[in-house]
């Protein structure tokens, strides 16, 4: 696990064992608080944030066992580690039960320590793949993560579009003993129906036209390692029910083959959908929800964890400032007070965008709260038609088409303001599905090109 910047708890009523456990975190380089209670821990655990708390069982008059259940209610994913004398292993039983990680039986070894420390302990912050958690929300959204990540268990991660589910998977493949193995990805919203069946499980030679050699589907790739199925939802009926079989026993029939292929993956799927509304609607079959639904993972919008907002901000200017050439660039407080208060409906994709945008407008080495061009949207209200961003600041020659992408987004987009915003109309026109236009405006939309 990367470096972490929170500092440990450690709650001890002795004196000399609460100064050794400090002295044994300090040579190892780890910050910590040490506090002799229970009403001490609860107090600074108000204040600030920790990676782990390590407490005694045995204290007066607030004892581990209901500091335990305190912190359980306060913030229930934080992990703890209790210590305990080997005849009070039946309270330690008792704390398991109650919400604790583990416990370390007196007198124990400072490597038995730290181990219990590295094990259990919240990522705190950017661990250099883009996990960054500050928030309380996040802390303990990455902790739940963590610990799922230990297990095989199939898990579902629902959130707003934007929210960073991609980015929860990779945490929880990376903390996993399949970190070793492939980490493979497929938008099921992205691909076309037609070619989404023999790109998930793979074909044979001569299996369709144009199938002039055989294909691993993405379930075979991810053999020992993980597949995440992203925007599962948006997967077409008629696949479901393959994609229910394959879960259930564990292996993959190639489209046009006869052999099945044994699987040692594990599962992740994401939606940006209410899935229990989907399977009332009919659009999602009712058992495989239940089949994905083992370890539901639900990942709190951006302006529910605001304490992540800047820090997040700061990593972004970092990584495209280097990519831009603009190294050395910073957020002014004008521009972090602004970027706290903005509401983000687009989440950490639309805050991406924005410092993107800050980055090429700003003039000097700070980044304002100009830059940024947080203007508030007026009303509230969704507009029938979308509105098409103007290309502000930038040249004729700017403007121009410049690749594919470019030109499709405004053939879209224009027909839709030519039928009136009428996605029916322009599905006939267009000649593509609902589902592959529904796609393409949730794209548009969080790479901010129209409001809505």
């Amino acid at each position: 696990m990367a470096e972490h910047n929170l500092p440990i708890l450690v709650v001890e009523d002795d004196p000399s064992l609460r100064e050794a456990i400090a002295d044994t975190l300090e040579l190892a380089g780890r910050p910590c608080v040490a506090v002799d209670g229970g009403e001490a821990a609860l107090k600074v655990l108000g204040e600030q944030a920790f990676s782990i708390v390590v407490s005694d069982v045995r204290m007066m008059p607030m004892d581990g066992i209901t500091l335990l259940k305190e912190i359980r209610a306060r913030l229930p994913h934080l992990p703890v580690v209790l210590m305990t004398a080997y005849a009070e292993v039946d309270k330690a039983v008792d704390a398991m039960r109650s919400g604790a990680c583990d416990f370390l039986l007196k007198p124990f070894e400072p490597q038995a320590l730290l181990a219990h420390i590295n094990k259990y302990e919240l990522p705190a912050s950017d661990d250099g793949a883009g996990v960054i958690a500050i928030d309380p929300a996040s802390r303990e959204l990455f902790s739940m993560a963590q610990r799922v990540a230990q297990t095989d268990a199939t898990v579902l991660l629902t959130g707003e579009s934007g929210v960073g589910k991609e980015v929860v998977a990779r945490f929880i493949h990376r903390q996993s003993a399949r970190k070793n193995g492939p980490f493979v990805a497929i938008n099921c919203a992205a691909i076309p129906d037609s070619l989404l069946e023999a790109t998930l499980f793979g074909y044979e030679k001569g299996a369709f036209t144009g199938a002039q050699q055989a294909q691993a589907g993405k379930f075979e790739q991810a053999q020992d390692g993980t597949l995440l199925l992203d925007e599962v939802t948006e997967m077409p009926m008629s696949l479901q029910a393959k994609l229910l079989r394959v879960l259930q026993e564990r292996e993959v029939e190639r489209v046009g083959g006869k052999k099945p292929v044994a699987l040692n993956i594990r599962i992740i799927a994401t939606s940006n959908r209410d899935m229990a509304e989907a399977v009332a609607k009919g659009v999602f079959r009712e058992d495989l929800y239940y089949r994905l639904n083992v370890f539901p993972v639900a990942i709190p919008s951006l302006r529910q964890r605001r304490e992540d907002i800047v820090p997040i901000a700061r990593h972004f200017v970092v990584e495209h400032g280097g990519r831009f050439g603009r190294t050395g660039m910073s957020l002014s407080p004008g521009a972090e007070t602004a970027l706290t208060a903005h509401s983000w409906p687009g989440n950490v994709r639309e805050l991406e965008n924005v410092i993107q945008r800050a980055l090429i407008m700003a003039t000097g080495s700070s980044i304002g709260p100009e830059a940024l061009n947080l203007a508030p949207r007026p009303g509230g209200e969704k507009p029938l038609v979308p509105e098409l961003s103007p290309a502000v600041g930038l040249t004729e020659a700017d403007k121009k088409v410049d690749n594919m992408k470019d030109l499709e987004r405004e053939h879209i987009l224009r027909t839709l303001v030519e039928v009136g915003g009428s996605r029916k109309k322009a599905i006939e026109r267009l000649g593509i599905s609902e589902r592959t236009l529904r796609y393409k405006l949730q794209q548009y939309r969080d790479e901010g090109h129209f409001n809505d």
